[in-house]
């Protein structure tokens, strides 16, 4: 059974049950809005008549509940850093990203998009990793989005470190076939083992490769760097037909024409948004486990998820946000700000 811990306004559910807020209201002046079929739909509540401090700590302020039935996006935490191989501090990103989240706002005037007029969304909570377990860890998160995706709800994850997104792909290729990837990052995460572990964040797509779970033509990975052990670091990335955009083909230049040709290569079928947050330079994210120099800015991220607008989908995450290294909480507040930029990209998103 999914188990997902949720701050609710409900009574605590029975471990493994789903249970339903009372009226899934967790704000005085919370609002909800009305569908065509006269079904209400959650709305973040407005400073204008809510305190940004006051209220449970969920994203941007939605109601809590631990059932997906009926929504149709929701936003879930996976609080794991077990898989990560430098600074650790990733299992408290979903709670920090939460937390900065109460700076955003219904509407994107940018793109003209309304999500909380087009779709219902709730935050989910947590899944209920074990922090002992890495595998455990992966066998719950897998089992999780199973029911989630399965109930036609839409992920978009706060993590946790990039080892997560392997079992969110297992169930995420479980109903739609192999998926298309867009991979916003520092690095490949296509190592196959490190101390002799074939489990960590460094290696989650070549996991998928050999599962079968990516749909290789139509994987894109973009803003990668760094220094290597080889002169040649990516073949084995564009053996699998992988296109590799690296950082400095993406230094002083827009990418929207990029973002144009990746939205041809990927077409009509399913894709999932991995975003690393150590894409980004590290003088705008510094809070992560793994940073690397020269890194893209926050207007090329906003070009990139913009991006995928009109793409088919299917799942988001943002992971990589390492609280203990972002004193000034600017890492997490650019994470929250990806990721109602996610939201706002779904394929049922109405624009004006």
């Amino acid at each position: 059974m999914l188990r997902l811990l949720a701050a609710s306004c409900a009574r605590e559910p029975r471990p493994g049950v789903f249970a339903r807020p009372a009226a899934g209201l967790c704000y005085p002046g919370h609002r909800q809005i009305r569908q065509a079929n006269d079904a209400p739909r959650n709305q973040p509540p407005s400073s204008e008549f809510v305190a940004r401090p006051v209220g449970v700590c969920s994203m941007m302020r939605l109601p809590v509940q631990t059932y997906p039935e009926g929504l149709d996006a929701a936003f879930i935490g996976v609080p794991l850093d077990t898989g990560t191989s430098n600074r650790p501090g990733a299992r408290f990103g979903p709670r920090r990203i939460r937390e900065e989240s109460v700076m955003l706002r219904t509407v994107n005037p940018s793109t003209g998009a309304l999500p909380f007029q087009s779709l219902m969304v709730a935050d989910l909570g947590d899944v209920n990793v074990n922090l002992y377990n890495l595998q455990d860890s992966c066998r719950r998160i897998q089992e999780a989005y199973e029911k989630i995706v399965a109930a036609g709800c839409i992920p978009l994850t706060l993590g946790g470190d990039h080892t997560i997104t392997y079992p969110i792909l297992q169930a995420m290729a479980k109903k739609h076939g192999p998926v298309g990837l867009l991979h916003v990052d520092a690095h490949t995460d296509t190592a196959d083992k490190a101390l002799g572990e074939k489990l960590y964040h460094g290696t989650p797509f070549r996991r998928c490769v050999e599962e079968g779970l990516l749909d290789c033509k139509r994987v894109v990975q973009i803003g990668i760097r760094g220094s290597s052990t080889t002169l040649d670091p990516y073949r084995y990335n564009r053996s699998q037909g992988f296109r590799v955009v690296l950082a400095e083909d993406c230094w002083m230049k827009s990418l929207v024409p990029l973002m144009g040709e990746v939205r041809q290569q990927m077409g009509g079928k399913p894709i999932y948004i991995s975003f690393d947050i150590d894409a980004l330079d590290p003088a705008y994210a510094p809070g992560t486990g793994t940073p690397e120099i020269a890194g893209l800015t926050p207007s090329q991220a906003l070009e990139i998820i913009r991006g995928c607008q009109g793409l088919n989908v299917v799942g988001c995450d943002l992971v990589e946000v390492s609280p203990p290294y972002d004193l000034s909480g600017n890492t997490a507040l650019l994470a929250a700000n990806l990721l109602f930029e996610m939201l706002c990209a779904l394929p049922k998103v109405t624009t004006v």
